[in-house]
């Protein structure tokens, strides 16, 4: 069983680690970000719950616990800041939690005695070809989304779009917090 959760720990943790330049790069911030930002939002979920399994088969309340709840809470505040139109918040929120996990897999994979530099000694091979694998598979859904995911926003309940106004004006920010909220049909 322990085994188990190490492997989705770190299964996830490669994917929110690759998938996060491609958020915080991309200067769209359209469907597709959605698309692959939910993605990452499960990743992140499976990593912080993962953990607390892992980290309570030491016996012990560690730092691993405190930053795993931690994460956990700042991750879903980004995601309701999102929800609630504050995208500073979101922005910092998210872009905590990505370099938060950046560290901690840094501190995984460097540390003597924890498991990545034990299977990195005990069978490189199987190591490397796990990390391989991940890469290609969180690389494919990456690809797919960013090629095939329509970019386009939804259109809003009031006729218009997310790029212009039944007027053809360009929307302003003002004018899409008085749009009517979009439901799903």
């Amino acid at each position: 069983m322990f085994s188990l959760f190490i492997a989705i720990h770190a299964i996830a943790a490669t994917g929110v680690v690759l998938l996060g330049p491609i958020q915080i790069i991309r200067r769209t911030k359209d469907r597709k970000h959605r698309f692959i930002g939910r993605s990452w939002v499960i990743l992140m979920y499976f990593v912080c719950t993962s953990g607390m399994f892992i980290y309570s088969l030491t016996g012990s309340f560690t730092i691993f616990h405190a930053l795993a709840i931690w994460t956990f809470i700042s991750t879903t505040l980004g995601v309701i800041a999102i929800r609630r139109g504050n995208i500073r918040r979101h922005i910092g929120m998210m872009v905590g939690s990505y370099l938060g996990a950046l560290t901690a897999g840094i501190f995984a994979a460097v540390v003597p005695g924890r498991e990545i530099p034990q299977l990195a000694v005990s069978d490189p091979g199987l190591l490397w070809s796990l990390i391989a694998v991940i890469i290609v598979a969180v690389t494919t859904w990456a690809i797919f989304v960013l090629r095939f995911v329509s970019g386009h926003d939804r259109q809003l309940n009031t006729g218009e779009t997310a790029e212009k106004g039944v007027s053809g004006e360009p929307l302003t920010p003002s004018k899409l917090s008085n749009a009517a909220p979009v439901t799903a049909k």
